[in-house]
């Protein structure tokens, strides 16, 4: 798939519909949706010529009546993109508790000699923290930016100011205070909490429980000062772990970026050599890429002992083979052997960036994280991890039969759920002690995260929390992009006090391929429409 294309489906990702009859699925509020002033509004949107061809699916659910006040399809299913984290995120909230800290360590195999020798290995242990990373702000909270950086190449496209680097340097800082001045052994990650590999279905990160700047080395590409000139690039964090030669050229100014690993060659000591081509349109301001590291544990260990360097500790890099047996080392994981420890942000923190971003990285991880950290599973994790989730679901009595998950993000083909499900979801984490936590987690219509342009001048506007889902491919034969799913469910509190629950899909929509915000603002605006009217909308 060339760039442009696969620009654009990354970019229908980062969100981290038709014409057709009314279906009034849920006969005991058949009359509520008849008169509902919201038909009128989502018969005109359907009726625009882009979603011919497409089908929507909405419900309103009322948190004081607990009861359905509206619903269009609301017992279809639909495919839910990364609305789907609003169960991967809220089912963490509930089993760990808004309160957990992932606790990163790190231990020593032999002792520390008096000349500052040691005698063994260094062991950081991966506990599957999402942000060893520059988001972590002195309050402590986690800091974030509205279009994050794992979605690379869009204009608005930022990583957080600061470090990447910050917790791996704090973790040398840590090692140096314990008088080591020299590593006799290797620099190693304990990456066995869950499996390492696969990548997220969203931007292509690659699985881990070690998480160093989300896994990635954000490109910053400037052009250069005409037509064919060679352009600028900026990396961070620069490691030696990876070397860029940057073929990108100058190209005219009404021309989309285009850029690429056109090759990414591994070296026998472990570092990668990419070469980026592609053009960047001149006059153009900079846009963020980014590199999604190809094996984080090996980028972990690279910039650890550049980090001990950089305190004065003579470290070398380890070995690529063999490699060691974590269980052997695993007896000196004990408190005496303890050099250095990472505490993270409470876990609310986490899922306000995974939410409020539609961190794809993150929400992939949460289902291993749960399935190592409370199933203490060892094998088919992940697996462990979901059914833990159902476990949840069924006991609070959803119809798990209206549901389909295999994935934390909401990449996968086998993502389904119908809005009657989402809302009734929604209703009981409601209920649940740390709602305020989920809700303030989510994007805010029209202020942030990946809402910050959507209905922005509407009443609705910051008033209603609800998580977004995009989800696109390209379709060769029309070359178009065919907007799989757009999604957007969350709460409002409307201005005359009700309190609402709501889910809006719109499922099969034919794109431009030449407009990489038409996901965002062609459908991203319709299904914000639909919320905005909900929010404005007299009581039935």
């Amino acid at each position: 798939m060339g760039l442009r294309h696969r620009k654009l489906v990354l970019a229908v990702a980062s969100l981290a519909l038709a014409a057709g009859s009314w279906a009034l699925v849920c006969p005991h509020t058949a009359q509520a949706q008849k008169n509902s002033a919201l038909a009128p509004k989502i018969s005109e949107i359907q009726s625009r010529p882009e979603y011919k061809h497409a089908t929507f699916g909405v419900e309103v659910y009322s948190l004081d009546e607990n009861k359905v006040v509206f619903a269009l399809r609301g017992d279809e299913l639909f495919t839910p993109a990364s609305t789907t984290k609003l169960l991967t995120e809220g089912t963490a909230l509930e089993l760990l508790g808004a309160d957990y800290r992932f606790q990163t360590r790190v231990y020593r195999t032999g002792p520390i000699a008096a000349d500052g020798t040691l005698n063994g290995d260094l062991i950081l242990v991966a506990s599957g923290d999402p942000n060893l990373s520059g988001r972590i702000q002195p309050d402590g909270t986690l800091a974030f930016e509205n279009e994050d950086h794992s979605y690379q190449g869009q204009d608005e496209t930022r990583a957080v100011p600061g470090d990447p680097l910050l917790v791996v340097r704090e973790i040398a800082a840590e090692v140096a205070s314990h008088g080591v001045k020299k590593i006799q052994g290797n620099v190693l990650v304990d990456a066995s909490l869950f499996a390492e590999g696969d990548r997220e279905e969203g931007t292509g990160a690659v699985i881990s429980p070690i998480c160093v700047n989300d896994n990635l080395i954000d490109l910053t590409i400037s052009p250069g000062d005409k037509e064919g000139s060679a352009t600028s690039l900026k990396i961070s964090p620069a490691t030696s772990y990876v070397t860029f030669i940057n073929q990108v050229t100058t190209s005219g100014p009404k021309v989309h970026a285009s850029v690429e690993p056109t090759t990414d060659t591994a070296n026998p000591d472990g570092s990668h050599t990419v070469t980026l081509t592609g053009t960047f349109p001149a006059g153009h301001a900079p846009i963020l890429f980014a590199y999604h590291v190809p094996e984080p544990t090996r980028f972990a260990e690279v910039t650890l002992v550049e980090a001990l360097r950089e305190k004065g500790i003579a470290a070398k890099f380890p070995a690529l083979v063999p490699k060691p047996d974590f269980k052997v080392a695993s007896s000196s994981y004990t408190p005496e052997n303890l050099v250095a420890e990472h505490v993270s942000p409470p876990l609310s923190e986490e899922v306000k960036v995974t939410l409020k971003v539609s961190q794809n990285l993150h929400a992939s991880m949460t289902p291993s994280i749960l399935g190592a950290v409370l199933a203490h599973e060892t094998t088919d994790v992940e697996q462990a991890g979901f059914d833990l989730e159902h476990d949840l679901l069924a006991k609070a009595g959803l119809d798990l039969t209206a549901a389909s998950q295999s994935d934390g993000a909401g990449g996968a083909s086998s993502a389904y759920y119908t809005p009657d499900f989402v809302v009734r979801y929604l209703a009981f984490m409601s209920k649940q002690k740390d709602f305020a936590v989920f809700k303030n987690a989510l994007p805010i219509l029209g202020r942030d995260g990946t809402l910050f342009k959507i209905q922005v001048d509407s009443p609705a506007a910051g008033h209603v929390f609800a998580k977004t889902g995009t989800l696109g491919s390209y379709d060769a034969l029309n070359k178009n992009v065919m907007l799989g799913a757009k999604g957007l469910a969350g709460y409002m509190t409307t201005p005359d006090g009700r309190h609402l629950a709501f889910a809006v899909y719109a499922n099969r929509v034919s794109l431009p391929l030449d407009d990489p915000d038409a996901p965002q603002m062609v459908v991203g605006q319709a299904v914000g429409e639909i919320a905005s009217a909900i929010y404005s909308g007299p009581r039935e």
